[in-house]
This record gives C-alpha cells, structure tokens and sequence, in this order.
C-alpha cells in the first residue's frame, strides 16, 4: 500500500513538471513564426537539408545578423548545409550580388565575408563600384583582372539571373531572410517578437522537423 502511495505522489510531482515544459517550449507556427514557400523553391545541396541565408554586403542589419548566422551554422546537423545568397534590391546591392558570385568563382568567400561586412560596417569604408570591389578582394588574395573579368562573365551572369529568380520563388522582401530547404521563409517581426536569436532557433526547429521527413 505504501508503495503503491508513493508511485501516485511520484506521478502528482511529475505532471506540473512536463506541463511547465511543455507551456514554456517555444511553439513556432506557419504564417507566424515563418512562412511557407509553395511551391517549395530548388535547393542547391543535393542530399542535404539547404539552410539559405539571404542578404547583401550593403545591408546593415546583415551585418548585424552575421554572429548570429554563424552561430547557426556552427550548430546545423551533418545532413544540412549554409549556403549564401546575395540580394540584388538595389542598383549597389547588385554591384555586391556580382562581386559575392565572382569573389565565390574565385575561392574568396570563407575568408573574406566577414572581413567585407567588416570593411563596409566597422570600418566606414567606401564601397560602391565593381572597381572598389575589385580593390578590396585584391588585399585580400585576388587578381584584380581576374576579379574583374569573371565579374563580367556570362557565368556570373547566370548566377546573377538564377539569384533574382530564386528571390522571386521564395517570396523574400527583406534582408537578412533564412529559407529552410526551400520551404520555409524565416525574417524578423517585431510583430511576431522574432528578433535575429529567434530566427536561429525556428531554423534549427524547422531543420530537425525536415530530418524527421528523412527517416
């Protein structure tokens, strides 16, 4: 009987416990915390999950957002993948969008992203022009004549054609936007109370609920 008593108390003291888990648990929704892309948008990473951050150099809340960025990156499964994608909502956001896909041609993303938010956003340097791209990426490894021809190529013309169409099929309006394997629109509202932190965690929400479909 005793023991009988003290599983009922055990099982008493467990039901506030899960409740407060549950009701603390954040419950991220479609059409508040993210929107949903139909149809789904092509990913780029084959086999694994695409987690697409859309931004420009010439954005300073991207800038802002790009610990963050990282953050999640760092913290992505091994069966997904960050991948960039520059905006192109402005005549200089679309001089960056050239040089991010000429600066990628060439090898340059992994050491120089940082550094060109840097240079922009910490550094107040004036940036506007292919040719002042063109500067920056030769400090930092480049040919400045190969920077500039590949920039002018048919194939980054191609990338240039294939990002604004993406941009189109995903519905982005705004800058820094997360895509989750193309199905899932994530971007601040301080509406919804969705700052940059919040964005991290409905993309990594969304990526363990896409794994789940893989299994």
């Amino acid at each position: 009987m005793r023991a009988r008593l003290l599983i009922l108390l055990a099982t008493l003291m467990a039901v506030p416990t899960a409740f407060a888990a549950e009701t603390t648990a954040p419950k991220w929704e479609a059409g508040a915390a993210y929107q949903l892309i139909d149809p789904p948008a092509p990913t780029s990473t084959g086999n694994k999950i695409e987690v697409l951050e859309v931004f420009s150099y010439a954005c300073p809340h991207c800038a802002h957002f790009q610990p963050y960025a990282e953050k999640l990156k760092a913290a992505l499964p091994s069966n997904a993948e960050f991948t960039l994608m520059p905006a192109d909502f402005q005549e200089r956001w679309l001089v960056f969008a050239r040089g991010f896909y000429a600066a990628k041609a060439l090898g340059l993303i992994d050491k120089t992203h940082q550094a060109l938010f840097d240079a922009l956003w910490r550094d107040n340097r004036p940036i506007n022009t292919i040719e002042q791209l063109a500067d920056f990426y030769a400090e930092n490894g480049a040919d400045k004549a190969a920077f500039l021809s590949t920039a002018q190529s048919f194939v980054i013309e191609g990338n240039l054609a294939q990002g604004h169409e993406k941009e189109m099929a995903t519905g982005i309006e705004s800058t820094p936007t997360l895509v989750v394997n193309g199905k899932y629109r994530i971007t601040a509202s301080t509406e919804q109370k969705i700052g940059f932190e919040e964005m991290v965690q409905i993309a990594e929400y969304l990526v363990a609920q896409e794994s789940k479909k893989k299994h």
